[in-house]
């Protein structure tokens, strides 16, 4: 009777400890912060280097031989369309003049004569007291008199308009550089010498180029319905200066050539601003950031919430499940620090940007916080960055 009572309490007490001893507690999921994409609106912006060109060029160079005498005007300030620049020694050119005037008064004086014989001869040859053949002689000789005139008449006008070359004017209203020449200099008609240079300066232009993969984009991007771009002449452009500051007045493209440069595969483009304040000189460097159209359905994402591959790129999402799920996407252009999907994601995704590093495709997953999506208005105003991925 003992052995047995001694059994019966050696299994309670197996019994109690295997009672007492728990299974261990599950690992706890990993936690992972997410933002919900939202679809917006978006300009599409392009940036671009480009260089300030006068809107109007013009070279003034000498029309006539001859010794500068003056210089008429201050350098470095506007002209008016017109307004005298340099003298030039007139003298040559007047004594010209003086001879053209003589040989049109001789031409005239001899037209006179021949004009008279003519009158003449009328009345003598219905007389038959000259022959038929004196009479066309003078008419001819009445027609070379004439024909002398006109020539006359001809030098005459070459020579006050080489006069009027003298005081050489401006062709253009606009800002007049600084004198090629000075004074006493020997100037030439045959050589074309130059004397300023007067440029237009309000408005102004801005070129700069697309290449041709950006434009096959564009054009892709429209087909398929993910851009909706304006006319050419409601292109807006946004010029940045050199010291990083924001140009005042956007301008507006107003011409895109048609044909690519094959030295430099680019195409050609052209916007028009004001500079009523003439705060862009010609020649000056600028970056233009272009408003190619809108893309109504874009998304921002985080950088961070994106991953790059040579195949693509893929984002994580929390499904309803609460599993995470690799989604792969297309991305257009990186605004600040946000990517922009095109394609791959909806209003509504619950996308994981938080704690990836500790996240498989397939593994279940709990949401410690919802960041708020990148606003669209601020990214709307970031210069998009082009990239070959996801594309």
């Amino acid at each position: 009777m003992n052995v047995k009572k001694v059994s019966g309490a050696l299994c309670a007490m197996l019994l109690a400890s295997a009672c007492s001893e728990q299974a261990p507690p599950a690992p706890p999921l990993p936690e992972v912060g997410i933002v919900v994409a939202q679809s917006n609106s978006l300009d599409n912006l392009t940036e671009v280097p480009g260089r300030v060109q006068a809107v109007r060029t013009a070279q003034v160079r000498a029309r006539v031989d001859g010794i500068v005498q003056r210089r008429l005007y201050l350098e470095g300030t506007d002209v008016k369309a017109g307004q005298p620049l340099f003298r030039i020694d007139p003298r040559e050119s007047s004594a010209k003049l003086n001879a053209a005037q003589a040989a049109l008064v001789r031409a005239e004086a001899t037209e006179a004569n021949a004009a008279q014989d003519v009158e003449r001869y009328k009345g003598l040859i219905k007389e038959h007291v000259i022959s038929q053949q004196a009479y066309d002689t003078a008419i001819a000789s009445l027609r070379t008199a004439q024909a002398d005139v006109a020539q006359a008449r001809a030098q005459l006008e070459n020579a006050q308009l080489n006069l009027s070359y003298t005081t050489v004017t401006a062709p253009i209203s606009g800002r007049a550089r600084r004198a090629e020449v000075t004074e006493g200099a020997l100037v030439s008609a045959s050589s074309a010498t130059l004397l300023t240079v007067i440029e237009q300066l309000d408005p102004v232009y801005v070129n700069f180029s697309q290449s041709s993969s950006e434009l096959l984009a564009i054009r892709r991007d429209i087909s398929e319905g993910t851009l909706k771009v304006p006319t050419l002449d409601k292109v807006q452009v946004t010029l940045v200066l050199e010291d990083g500051t924001l140009y005042p007045h956007k301008g507006h493209v107003n011409f895109q050539d048609l044909s690519i440069d094959e030295a430099t595969g680019t195409a050609a483009m052209r916007a028009e601003f004001s500079n009523a304040d003439r705060a862009l000189l010609p020649g000056q460097f600028v970056t233009a950031r272009i408003a190619e159209g809108v893309r109504p359905n874009s998304i921002l994402l985080p950088q961070r919430a994106v991953k790059l591959t040579q195949q693509g790129a893929s984002v994580l999402i929390v499904d309803a499940e609460s599993k995470a799920v690799s989604r792969d996407i297309k991305v257009g252009s990186l605004r600040g620090d946000s990517w922009e999907v095109i394609s791959g994601l909806q209003s509504g995704d619950r996308v994981i940007i938080d704690g990836l590093q500790k996240v498989q495709p397939g593994s279940q997953v709990t949401i410690a916080q919802a960041n708020a999506q990148p606003g669209a208005q601020n990214a709307a105003n970031e210069p998009a960055t082009s990239t070959a991925a996801g594309r």
